[in-house]
């Protein structure tokens, strides 16, 4: 009996709880009204692509033919045979641990000066610093810098101060391949996650340093930890998630300075991979099981950034 009014009440709440989310989306049809484009859109072109690629990666298609399923053959040809694809996995793990930790410190560390100069140098300074990320002819600088003759400036610079006696094949010899595309992932880097950056710090409330000092704040660093971080959360997780995105997302770089394909696929990642298979084999299904395993990576790490952002400030 007593099982049977529990469950009894259980239902009784849902029901009521079911009521009162009717009568609120009533209350609020017009906010629903004018959210419904960017809904239809977002699931159109956000939502439907990826469902649709975590289906298609469980398939056999290359477009001219109906799609197979084939199950988990994709994913076991991945990890157990593709060794090419597991080269662009350590690759592109080396390229999001060193250059997403120190492209998002590089951003706030910039940002944080930035704020501090006169308004009109600072504007100056912002877009100094943000134009790199929107070039989209900064391969050809590197490119003629990182030459693989004595004519280049690397090389003819370190000849010129002895030390080197030979040109060095920067773009081709895989030893020095994936350090430099790092080099200019980082160049690039300040990017959507910069201007985020200096949007907070321009609006946390001075208030709340002048009560801070008369709590106890006793320098910078404490200002920085104890209210700017904390005020800056929305911020800081949003460069978080462009930072991994761009980490993870690294292609025309590699493809771009170190050719494609590489040379003994030094500088491969899983985003040259999903493009070789995608666009030029068109074995899409395979495509989409890369694509599935990288979204599932970025996922993780989204996750793991957001655990220790919550612990800012607190």
């Amino acid at each position: 009996m007593k099982q049977d009014s529990y469950f009894k009440k259980y239902f009784q709440l849902r029901k009521h709880n079911s009521q009162v989310a009717l009568k609120k989306a009533k209350v609020s049809k017009n906010c629903y009204i004018f959210l419904a484009p960017y809904a239809i859109l977002f699931t159109m072109f956000f939502v439907f692509p990826v469902v649709a690629s975590i289906y298609f990666s469980f398939t056999y298609y290359n477009i001219l033919e109906p799609p197979r399923f084939i199950g988990l053959n994709n994913y076991i040809s991945l990890i157990l045979e593709d060794d090419v694809f597991l080269i662009g996995i350590k690759n592109t793990l080396i390229i999001a641990v060193v250059t997403g930790p120190l492209g998002y410190i590089m951003s706030f560390l910039f940002a944080w000066l930035i704020n501090e100069l006169p308004r009109w140098v600072r504007s100056v300074a912002v877009v100094v610093f943000y134009a790199p990320s929107i070039a989209g002819n900064c391969y050809v600088i590197f490119s003629v810098l990182f030459r693989g003759d004595a004519y280049g400036p690397a090389n003819a610079f370190l000849m010129n101060l002895g030390i080197i006696d030979t040109p060095m094949f920067w773009l081709t010899d895989p030893k020095w391949m994936l350090p430099i595309c790092m080099v200019v992932i980082l160049w690039m880097s300040l990017g959507s996650g910069f201007l985020s950056f200096v949007a907070g710090l321009q609006g946390v409330d001075r208030a709340q340093f002048e009560a801070g000092y008369m709590d106890g704040v006793k320098n910078r660093w404490q200002e920085l930890w104890y209210i700017t971080l904390p005020n800056m959360k929305p911020m800081l997780m949003f460069g978080a998630v462009m930072s991994i995105t761009q980490a993870f997302n690294v292609c025309d770089v590699t493809m771009q300075l170190c050719g494609y394909p590489s040379t003994d696929y030094a500088a491969r990642t899983i985003v040259t991979h999903l493009f070789d298979y995608g666009s030029t084999r068109y074995e899409m299904g395979y495509a989409c099981a890369i694509a599935t395993i990288l979204f599932l990576m970025m996922i993780l790490c989204n996750k793991a950034i957001q655990s220790l952002l919550r612990r800012v400030g607190t």
